[in-house]
């Protein structure tokens, strides 16, 4: 199998450690006219060791450690013999304590990718700069994904991994493919990377710790307790959306918890539910619909 050349400029990695990631990923091109799709089948093999076989921590992870995530890119356009455009989606998964559980953290479509591939050349990647595109989008998004799992283990757990990521962001500013710039979306590559390092939103950092670590992890053993956890975690939220109710973040959080959250109540006591549902209501208020059916759930006690 091709090796795959991959700079980096800062990083001195240790390749004594697994990697980190066990990723996999899917390219679709059904949408594009081509006799000869080889170069698509190229281009996921290329991603997907460009993902797996890159150490990105200094953390020593054991193969059962890795964290497992997805990448589908859906191309829709080629635009030249060499740069295409579609969408990527982006999900990844912790596994949860005493159960064989996989809880999602990250589900995310990013509309704004655009990038040039050649089959057969080698895909580089910096640290310092922005030498591609395809390797800037996809080393960004693998930082968002350790940042959030390492998130779920430690306060503020996932800043390192962040603070890439917005180095990242900061490297493609005069790039000429949509996503990086503050001032083309309010939801894109930018703001995600900017709203997870925002003080003004410390409070989500103390939800992904106590949620997963205090409360997932627990549920199987202690569920009243766990559930108590959730509940307050929750809660620390209010503040963000009190005083930003259109933050990304919250987007980003209720994406991936939605239809969890629904599933942990689903047994709890009557005021139990009719506290989380009302505290949904306020604070994701897009999916209130959803959020009233935890009332209409069967007790399961």
């Amino acid at each position: 199998m091709r090796r795959l050349l991959i700079i980096f400029l800062i990083f001195n990695f240790d390749f004594s450690y697994s990697q980190e990631l066990l990723c996999n990923v899917r390219v679709s091109s059904s949408q594009i006219q081509t006799s000869d799709r080889k170069i698509f089948q190229t281009l996921q093999t290329d991603i997907y060791e460009f993902i797996n076989n890159t150490k990105w921590t200094s953390t020593n992870i054991q193969s059962e450690e890795k964290i497992e995530c997805s990448i589908l890119i859906n191309i829709s356009k080629k635009i030249s013999n060499d740069e295409f455009e579609g969408t990527l989606q982006i999900q990844s998964t912790r596994p949860i304590y005493g159960t064989s559980y996989k809880s999602t953290l990250f589900n995310y479509i990013d509309n704004d990718f655009r990038f040039r591939y050649l089959e057969y050349q080698s895909l580089e990647f910096s640290a310092t700069t922005h030498m591609s595109n395809l390797t800037s989008v996809l080393a960004f998004y693998v930082n968002i994904i350790l940042g959030l799992d390492f998130a779920t283990f430690s306060e503020e757990g996932g800043n390192e991994y962040f603070n890439i990521a917005q180095k990242i962001v900061s490297n493609a500013q005069n790039a000429r493919e949509a996503g990086w710039k503050a001032f083309e979306s309010d939801k894109n590559r930018y703001w995600i990377a900017h709203d997870l390092l925002d003080s003004r939103f410390s409070d989500y950092h103390l939800t992904m710790y106590r949620y997963h670590r205090m409360g997932l992890d627990k549920l199987s053993e202690e569920p009243d307790d766990a559930r108590y956890e959730i509940t307050e975690s929750l809660e620390n939220l209010k503040s963000i959306y009190r005083e930003n109710p259109s933050a990304f973040i919250l987007t980003l959080f209720f994406d991936a918890k939605s239809d969890e959250i629904i599933k942990i109540y689903s047994e709890a006591f009557p005021n139990e539910k009719s506290r989380i549902s009302q505290l949904l209501v306020e604070i994701d208020p897009s999916r209130s619909t959803k959020y009233q059916a935890i009332n209409k759930s069967e007790e399961g006690r």
